[in-house]
């Protein structure tokens, strides 16, 4: 018995951290953009799309039911989603519907719209 409510557990544990999305650093992402090798996703808000986001970056909120038309053909690309910063979790939308996609691919920018402005990177509006 204390051997399946372990494995329960550790199914249930395992489960957990399957959403779990690898992270991306701000010098690696500017590097995929420069070399046109990702797709970027906004998921903080229209609002705040319009404000000013990652360069090349597709709004979440304008695309998410139609993100399989704004996502390339190739499944292995890359794609990173981001929020507000390090605490925001709104990342996650978009990064669980690339890969509920299909796309294998998919990674985190962990220091978000704000970790990019803070590095003084530029704003595309």
């Amino acid at each position: 018995m204390k051997k399946l409510i372990a494995l329960v557990f550790a199914l249930v544990a395992s489960a957990g951290f399957a959403a779990e999305f690898p992270d991306i650093s701000i010098a690696d992402l500017k590097q995929a953009i420069a070399d046109k090798k990702v797709t970027v996703i906004d998921v903080n808000g229209a609002a705040s799309y319009k404000a000013g986001h990652v360069p090349t970056a597709i709004d979440f909120a304008t695309q998410g039911s139609e993100l399989a038309t704004a996502l390339p053909a190739d499944k292995g690309a890359l794609v990173v989603a981001y929020c507000g910063g390090p605490a925001c979790n709104a990342y996650k939308a978009a990064a669980n519907k690339a890969s509920e996609l299909g796309y294998t691919n998919v990674k985190h920018l962990s220091a978000g719209i704000s970790g990019w402005k803070a590095a003084k990177e530029p704003l595309e509006k």
